[in-house]
């Protein structure tokens, strides 16, 4: 190691974004994504809330799939700002083929509200 080397010191680098090197690139997915309206916040929120709860009962084929899916859209609407009209129609369909579900969990029933069930 030669001696002559620049010293670098990074701090707290919580919530920040850098990149280091000649071809290196940097992006940040801090915050709200670009666009989100308060549609899709509202729907992110019941989102998440359903996943949360999905953790609390026995688990099926079908919760998972119903997991897996709403974690799609979790992600979706965190990257683009909005869930497409094909995973809300996803979501409608396994909601609706879960309506004891929807009968035991008041967030499921708000996902299905918000995706128009």
């Amino acid at each position: 190691m030669a001696t002559d080397e620049p010293n670098v010191s990074f701090g707290d680098v919580s919530h920040s974004t850098f990149a280091v090197g000649s071809h290196a690139q940097a992006v940040s997915h801090h915050g709200v994504a670009p666009g989100r309206d308060q549609a899709a916040e509202e729907l992110l929120k019941a989102v998440r809330e359903l996943r949360a709860d999905l953790t609390r009962v026995r688990g099926t084929d079908g919760t998972a799939v119903l997991d897996a899916a709403l974690a799609d859209t979790e992600d979706e609407i965190t990257r683009t700002g909005q869930a497409a009209p094909t995973r809300r129609e996803r979501l409608r369909e396994l909601l609706s083929d879960s309506q004891a579900l929807l009968s035991v969990l008041a967030s499921a029933g708000a996902v299905a509200g918000l995706v128009g069930l």
